[in-house]
């Protein structure tokens, strides 16, 4: 009884479930439900899966309509497995209730599972309602497990397997590439290649065109069907106009060719087994009939080549007997190896023959008689040992003929090499080249002679071993021994001549050699007086003919003494002349007494008595004319003396009066003695004798020129040249120039700005003192000391930019700020103590010069207080609180309070605050006064603070200004003032245009000339002081 719950139930599907492959369904996508929704799809695998039923449904004599209507009922769908399986299933029910219907469904699911297919999802109830999703999930799975599933190649299953078969089939063919079963397969060109591999009668693939899928694909539908029994399960259309088409579909239908060519190719493979089995036995029997062809073959090859091996017929030359051995060198070469490849071949046919046959299982080959392996390798061990015996003997015969033939070769080339060396060797000996040659040549062949001699005795032991080899020749009957021993006598002979002709040449060359030695020492003798005499008087002649350059009398008569003592020594030289030509006559003689021929020259030297004597009456030539070329010398030299002299005398009194009148402007401009106009009129003065003073300057320019005509280079009676005197009188002139201009512009800024003379004394002995080597100009550290103690005398209270702007209106401005610093004139001090000064007295005397207050340092009548400096090096001094009071010396006083000795800066009074002091940079001048900047400054009510006499700083009478000290210590103080604002300080013209004035400060200090480019640029903030690379340098003023 079918229990109907159970029947009801789902059953899994498209799982993993066991089976005699493995997990095939592993390999397989999971079934996407989703996709069945794809209308594309759903009618693809519809006709698909309808069309792949009823090729197996037809067998059974049945087909379907509606796949998801005619498998309702369980009927065709058990008789589907029936046919596919081959196995029977259970009866079926025959009712046509939902029940009857179930239980043939589930009969069916139950087959599948047996299979081993796991189903999910599916059950009858589903099957029954006609899910079309379900029953197309259903057939999929039936396809898998009997359609491919059992496709296997090369260890691959399922679809991997039915892949690689579809690309190895179509591999071959062009425009095929065959990944996957959807998108390879849309041209159709797949299709038509499986068909073409298996039937290449029914498709003409090379017409096909890649461009024409549907033609392509209905082709191989065509032909399949009508061909291969494969009904048509594709429509050409939906596969080319779906973008993928179904992945199932292609692989249900591709299994169809499989299982259609896989019949065909196991019938074939029967047919190919029979015919390799024939074949075999046909190629077996070849075999045999080779073998027996090949072994009577080699084995009468053998027969008739030993006989030849074993022959022995000796030779009695060389070359017969080295063309036997090269007879069998060529059968060992050409004839033997064919044989040892038909042997070699014989024994392969033989191993192949008998294992083929072992291996089909019938009996062995067994060769005729005489004709086995064993007697073949038998006979061709004969063969091998005739062919050494016969090696051996050619070998040894061959090397007997060697010998004898190395002997009368041996004896033939000694003979040669003998007969050669001694050719020309008789002729030398007899040769009389000695009567000709000269001592050296005679030597050079004695040596020659004995090398000869050593080479002759050498030549001994060839003799020797010629006559030895003749002997051996003859022992061994050589067929050409009688012209062996006819050359070997003429040897012998010859031999005996050369010894007595070398014993008769040693005697006259050792003859010939005495007499030469006594001519060689007159020769050496005559070279060694002869080259230094000849020398001597190439030395002469140069000396006689050298030009000589002397600027001095005391040169040209050295040169004159020196000529004297020359000419003294002429009568020795021709004395050494007359002996050194004797030597030479000597050896002359004793050639002719001996009959020896003389070289053409001496060999010691190239002097010749001709070259002697043509030298020494050049000499006799040359000293007159030197005589005459002094004496004209010397008379030019008195001439240029006398120029010199001229010369000297007059550059004498131009150039100290030049160098006088430049220190006596110089002292002018750095002493200032008297005011403006009584300088001006002086230096004017100056410059009416300066003029006056011109005609001696013309004077030493013609006495001058007349030393330069003369080519007067040096002039030892003065000091002074003419460069330096132009030099000195146009820097005179110039100096003088300048100087009258420097102190007409002081007079006319003195007059407009109202700067005392007293003010610009001060000034420049401020300037002084930096200039220590009084050149009227700082160098770098001077410059910069100079800034350094210009700034301490002012940075108390008061920006850099205001000093800057103080000495602007000091320097007279020219620049257009000289009108605002003019209404903000007037006088005043600045508190402060130099760097480094001792400790002063409480009471200490007012300093010379004009001290100026500027900005932190006024206040309306009130002392200072809180005065301090910054660290070393700071151009601003920080300003005390505002309403801060002075700090005095005593009751009532307005001075900065004094330290104790030592402590510079530390107050007196008790509590009394300190003022701090940077290192010292500034020094006193000799007369010890402090060195101050001179100028004037106004305060904004218009009183000028002027200098007061010695005693406690003042302030000159006047209308009283809020900025001014109180004139003595008993003066009232009125209320303190705030400090004066920057934009106070700019309206009183403090700070406008400070730079460009700040050069001209330096100009009516230093009374030069400035240069508009020596001073670039400085920072307001750092004390006025130059930045970069700035090297202010002054126009030198006149050297005192």
């Amino acid at each position: 009884m079918v229990d109907y719950h159970s029947a009801g139930q789902p059953h899994p599907y498209g799982g993993n479930g066991p089976g005699p492959n493995g997990d095939y369904m592993a390999q397989e996508d999971d079934w996407d439900r989703d996709l069945l929704l794809d209308p594309a799809w759903e009618k693809q695998q519809r006709k698909t899966f309808t069309a792949w039923c009823n090729s197996h449904l037809r067998k059974a004599g049945t087909q379907i309509e509606n796949i998801d209507e005619d498998f309702r009922d369980g009927l065709k769908l058990m008789l589907l497995l029936e046919v596919i399986s081959g196995e029977r299933l259970p009866k079926p029910e025959r009712g046509k209730m939902r029940v009857h219907k179930i239980n043939n469904v589930n009969k069916a699911l139950d087959f599948i599972a047996s299979k081993g297919v796991k189903l999910v999802s599916i059950g009858a109830e589903e099957i029954v309602d006609g899910n079309a999703k379900m029953t197309l999930g259903m057939i999929w799975t039936i396809i898998l497990r009997f359609a491919i599933q059992d496709i296997s190649v090369e260890e691959t299953s399922a679809k991997e397997g039915l892949l690689l078969w579809c690309q190895r089939k179509t591999a071959p063919y062009k425009n095929v590439n065959v990944q996957n079963f959807h998108i390879s397969w849309k041209d159709g060109l797949a299709f038509n290649a499986l068909i073409h591999r298996h039937r290449p009668e029914l498709i003409e693939y090379d017409k096909l065109r890649k461009d024409d899928p549907v033609t392509n694909l209905n082709n191989a539908f065509e032909v399949a069907e009508k061909y291969l029994d494969i009904p048509k399960m594709l429509d050409a259309e939906d596969i080319v106009n779906t973008a993928r088409p179904d992945e199932k579909a292609i692989m249900t239908y591709v299994s169809s060719f499989y299982h259609a060519f896989s019949g065909a190719q196991k019938a074939e493979t029967a047919a190919n087994r029979i015919c390799k089995v024939l074949a075999v036995n046909q190629e077996n029997e070849q075999l045999m009939e080779d073998y027996e062809r090949l072994a009577s073959d080699l084995l009468a090859w053998i027969q008739r080549t030993i006989p030849w091996l074993e022959a022995r017929d000796p030779q009695k030359t060389i070359p017969a007997m080295q063309q036997k051995l090269e007879d069998f060198r060529e059968y060992r070469r050409v004839h033997k190896p064919p044989k040892v490849q038909e042997k070699c071949q014989l024994e392969i046919n033989f191993n192949t023959l008998q294992t083929k046959l072992r291996l089909s299982g019938r009996p062995a080959f067994m060769p005729s008689e005489g004709r086995m392996v064993s007697d073949i390798g038998a006979g061709w061990q004969r063969l091998e040992q005739a062919e050494k015996g016969h090696e051996e003997w050619l070998l040894t015969e061959l090397r007997r003929l060697e010998r004898l033939d190395h002997l009368a070769e041996k004896f033939r080339q000694k003979a040669s090499i003998h007969e050669g060396w001694t050719e020309g060797k008789e002729v030398a000996l007899r040769d009389r080249d000695s009567g000709t040659a000269s001592l050296a040549q005679v030597r050079a062949l004695l040596r020659k002679h004995e090398a000869f001699e050593s080479d002759l005795a050498a030549h001994q032991d060839r003799v020797e071993q010629i006559a030895a080899i003749a002997q051996e020749l003859n022992e061994l009957d050589y067929y050409d021994a009688p012209s062996v021993n006819a050359r070997c006598q003429k040897i012998c002979d010859q031999w005996d001549l050369l010894g007595s002709l070398t014993h008769s040449r040693r005697e006259a060359l050792e003859k010939t050699e005495k007499q030469l030695e006594t001519i060689d020492e007159l020769h050496l003798e005559y070279a060694k007086r002869a080259a230094p005499f000849n020398n001597w008087m190439e030395s002469a002649m140069e000396d006689l003919q050298d030009m000589f350059i002397v600027h001095t009398i005391e040169e040209i008569q050295g040169l004159i003494a020196a000529h004297e003592q020359f000419k003294s020594t002429l009568p020795d030289a021709d004395k050494e002349r007359e002996a050194i030509l004797g030597i030479q006559r000597e050896a002359q003689r004793m050639a002719e007494l001996h009959g020896i021929q003389l070289p053409a020259s001496n060999p010691y030297t190239s002097v010749t008595a001709q070259v002697i004597n043509s030298k020494w009456e050049r000499v006799q030539q040359l000293v007159p004319q030197r005589d005459q070329a002094l004496q004209e010398e010397q008379a030019r030299q008195d001439s240029n003396e006398r120029l010199r002299r001229q010369f000297g005398s007059q550059a004498n009194r131009v150039g100290p009066w030049i160098q006088t009148k430049m220190e006596e402007i110089g002292r002018i401009s750095i002493e200032m003695n008297g005011t403006l106009e009584d300088q001006l009129n002086h230096l004017k003065e100056y410059e009416e004798n300066i003029v006056e003073y011109k005609p001696n300057l013309e004077l030493l320019e013609q006495q001058h020129q007349l030393v330069q005509e003369a080519l007067i280079f040096d002039n030892q009676h003065s000091n002074y040249t003419m460069e330096h005197l132009r030099v000195g009188w146009e820097q005179l002139l110039t100096t003088i120039a300048r100087t009258i201009n420097e102190v007409e512009n002081q007079i006319l800024t003195r007059d407009a700005k109202g700067i005392s003379q007293e003010q610009m004394q001060e000034f420049r002995a401020s300037f002084n003192h930096f200039d220590k080597d009084h050149g009227g100009a700082l160098g770098p550290e001077e410059f910069k000391a100079f800034i350094d103690f210009m700034s301490q005398e002012t940075t108390d209270t008061d920006t850099a930019e205001q000093v800057i702007n103080s000495f602007r209106v000091l320097a007279g401005d020219k620049h257009g700020g000289g009108a605002a610093a003019g209404a903000a004139g007037g006088a005043g001090r600045v508190l402060h103590r130099p760097h480094g000064a001792l400790p002063r007295p409480r009471r200490r005397p007012r300093r010379p010069g004009l001290q100026i207050l500027l900005h932190g340092a006024l206040r309306r009548e009130r002392p200072l207080s809180g005065i301090h400096r910054d660290p070393p090096g700071s151009p601003r001094v920080p300003q005390d609180p505002p309403g801060s009071p002075w700090i005095p010396d005593g009751p009532g006083s307005s001075r900065i309070p004094e330290g104790p000795p030592g402590s510079p800066g530390i107050p007196e009074d008790p509590g009394s605050p300190r003022v701090p002091q940077d290192p010292p940079k500034v020094t006193k001048d000799p007369s010890g006064s402090l060195l101050m900047v001179p100028g004037t400054l106004q305060d904004p009510q218009g009183s000028q603070i002027t200098k007061d006499p010695p005693g406690p700083p003042r302030i000159p009478d006047g209308p009283r200004s809020p900025w001014i000290l109180p004139e003595d210590p008993g003066s009232p103080t009125p209320p303190h003032p705030p400090p004066p604002t920057m934009q106070q300080l700019i309206d009183f013209g403090i700070f406008r245009d400070a730079i460009p004035a700040f050069p001209r400060l330096f100009l009516v200090a230093g009374r030069g000339e400035r240069n508009s480019q020596e001073f670039p640029g400085f920072s307001t903030g750092s004390a006025a002081r130059p930045k970069g690379s700035l090297s202010p340098r002054l126009p030198p003023a006149p050297h005192s």
